[in-house]
């Protein structure tokens, strides 16, 4: 491929519609090399994949990419996500057809590992159920809670990965006191120890935390992760904090665990499936803290992970390797020309 602008199709599910607005923010970098975003409402992937076939490039958000649509892409040469996860694209699928996946590892790591604190320090002092009792006028029966509650400083932090996020919130934590600890098999010890981490097998994690914080992407091999064996080999004083991925729960255990006193309680942004039920026991628990898996939000968020979006698919449009790769390992297969070091994301983040 040329690097001079040309002509290139990039297909996207129409957002007419949506909250998400028009492809403004992705057209900064595509308009410039003569790219045309083609919107498609699509109801079905079969409709989506006719409409994609002879794409150049396809703009993930707003649907699944699956091996039914990634199978009837004739010259796609990128896949472009604007999140960190790539959960919502059959990688494998596009790593056979030799389509490269972009993501976005890095743009909101900092937004993540501030809400993981937050919901770990509202989960401490048992914020939800000191505003209810404030509000129903029960002002003597909050500090009896407190009782049997440890002060923050000087606890255990357990994390579950040790990908940038994990890596930020540990950075974190060490101010405040905490010990951190991680599992992370893909992860060198001399990586977790320069973070002043120290590294440890699942079960001692789980057995050791006083807080343990979710951060694994989710995958063949985390999907669940944390399982009701799991839980019960948490300290019934211990806190679960999932800002992550909800599929890596066994959510029905890990309601159990909480009505059965196994654990103390947990603090989510994310769900099993979202957007979760209002009837999910979880949200009538006054020891579970909830938020709508808005831990990345902020007025920054939207428009730098779609820019993001736009130059690495422009980039890949324009025969180069791109910054971000979910499979790497495809790129040396590609006609595309590497001109940076190796991506340094080698998997989504977590």
């Amino acid at each position: 491929m040329s690097e001079e602008p040309g002509t290139y199709v990039v297909a996207a599910q129409s957002r007419q519609g949506s909250p998400m607005g028009d492809f403004r923010y992705e057209r900064e970098a595509l308009d410039p090399i003569g790219a045309t975003i083609l919107e498609i409402p699509a109801k079905t992937d079969a409709e989506f994949a006719e409409a994609a076939k002879g794409a150049d490039a396809v703009i993930a958000p707003g649907r699944r990419i699956t091996s039914e649509i990634i199978e009837k892409l004739d010259r796609c040469v990128v896949i472009g996500l604007s999140s960190v996860g790539a959960d919502t694209v059959d990688v494998e699928a596009a790593t056979k057809a030799g389509i490269v996946v972009t993501n976005v590892p890095d743009i909101f790591v900092e937004e993540v590992a501030d809400h993981t604190m937050a919901l770990m320090f509202a989960a401490a002092r048992r914020l939800k159920l000191m505003d209810r009792l404030m509000r129903e006028g029960k002002w003597r029966e909050a500090r009896p809670v407190f009782s049997e509650v440890p002060r923050f400083w000087g606890q255990t932090v357990g994390l579950i990965s040790f990908g940038n996020i994990a890596r930020a919130v540990a950075r974190r934590c060490h101010p405040f006191g905490l010990h951190v600890i991680a599992y992370d098999p893909y992860v060198s010890e001399l990586t977790m120890t320069a973070e002043d981490v120290e590294p440890v097998g699942f079960m001692e994690m789980l057995e050791r935390s006083d807080y343990v914080s979710m951060h694994a992407p989710l995958n063949s091999e985390t999907r669940p992760l944390m399982k009701a064996e799991h839980f019960a080999a948490m300290k019934s004083s211990a806190i679960f904090v999932n800002n992550g991925r909800g599929p890596t729960v066994d959510e029905t255990a890990l309601i159990t665990a909480l009505e059965e006193g196994g654990i103390a309680g947990a603090a989510l942004d994310v769900f099993e499936v979202e957007p979760t039920s209002p009837e999910n026991p979880l949200l009538h628990m006054d020891n579970v803290i909830v938020t709508p898996h808005i831990a990345s939000a902020t007025a920054r968020m939207m428009p730098e992970t779609r820019r993001r979006t736009g130059r690495e698919i422009a980039t890949a449009l324009q025969g180069r390797w791109p910054r971000s790769a979910v499979n790497p390992e495809v790129l040396p297969q590609t006609s595309l020309r590497r001109w940076q070091p190796y991506p340094s994301n080698r998997g989504p983040n977590r």
